[in-house]
């Protein structure tokens, strides 16, 4: 749910800030979140001023969290379909109450999140967000386009579209709570699995959401055509910046251990992975095909 709100936070003589909106997350049975959003245009100097600012709301939203409440509240209020929204979830997930859930997701330890929305990302301002800060910056790159008469079409990647297990296991399963995931399944070629994920214990320039990082304990490896299945699984040892880009390299704690295969299925509704992709080690280690592993 976005939530366009525009009012101060922070508390008297500290630093304040005024967000562009609020977002709440309620993909997750278990960890409903709250996303401070910032939206941006990269002609604005992006790299020095969204920086500042998202700085800015994390101090602000971690002295004043009362605050921040109060204001999602107040427009919980008068916003009657968000607000049936978040009582029904309350209702369905164990929360005694809507104040009791909105407390859970700004009160709480670790809960400030980040959401900035820009038109044109630049590699240096990305390599910041992701690298620079000790809490989760998502990014959406909202690009827009004009046709000679007027017409507009935007292209941008759903929020977080490769965590919400959207599939349901074609069919077969439920879909995985975001809380649950915890491996992170990358494509490989066969040259780069015998010589890295094999050969060096490791897999390296792979995009990862930075709210991810936290949670990823297992990488599997998923080989192109023709293997077309996950082979492989390997206990993480720790996820660090590449090269000062805004990629990481994943290290393992031992070599990857054979798994499955896990194969893909033909004409299903599961597609072959194209980049990194997210799912639980259960649900691997109980999987039969790639459909069952996400």
């Amino acid at each position: 749910m976005y939530l366009d709100i525009k009012k101060k936070i922070g508390g008297k003589g500290k630093v304040a800030s005024i967000p562009d909106a609020y977002l709440v997350d309620l993909s997750s049975a278990r960890e409903p979140k709250l996303y401070v959003v910032e939206n941006e245009l990269a002609k604005h100097e992006p790299l020095k001023h969204v920086a500042v600012q998202i700085l800015e709301f994390s101090l602000s939203f971690e002295t004043t969290p009362q605050k921040v409440k109060a204001i999602i509240k107040e427009r919980l209020q008068t916003t009657p379909t968000a607000l049936q929204q978040c009582t029904q979830y309350a209702k369905n997930n164990g929360f005694e109450n809507v104040d009791y859930l909105l407390e859970r997701m700004i009160c709480g330890d670790n809960a400030f999140n980040a959401l900035v929305i820009i038109d044109e990302l630049i590699p240096e301002l990305e390599t910041v967000l992701i690298s620079r800060f000790q809490f989760p910056v998502e990014i959406v790159e909202l690009r827009r386009f004009q046709s000679g008469d007027g017409e507009r079409v935007y292209q941008f990647e759903p929020f977080l579209a490769d965590i919400s297990g959207g599939e349901e296991g074609g069919g077969k399963l439920p879909a995985l709570d975001p809380s649950d995931i915890d491996t992170i399944v990358v494509p490989a070629q066969d040259e780069g699995f015998e010589e890295v994920f094999i050969g060096e214990n490791r897999w390296y320039q792979i995009r990862i959401h930075s709210s991810m990082i936290p949670k990823i304990k297992h990488i599997a490896a998923y080989r192109v055509a023709p293997t077309s299945a996950i082979t492989h699984v390997a206990e993480v040892q720790s996820i660090e910046q590449w090269k000062e880009g805004n990629k990481y390299v994943v290290n393992f704690t031992a070599p990857a251990k054979k798994l499955g295969p896990l194969k893909l299925v033909p004409k299903s509704t599961v597609k072959a992975p194209q980049c990194p992709r997210y799912t639980s080690f259960a649900r691997l280690k109980k999987a039969h095909n790639l459909n069952e592993a996400f």
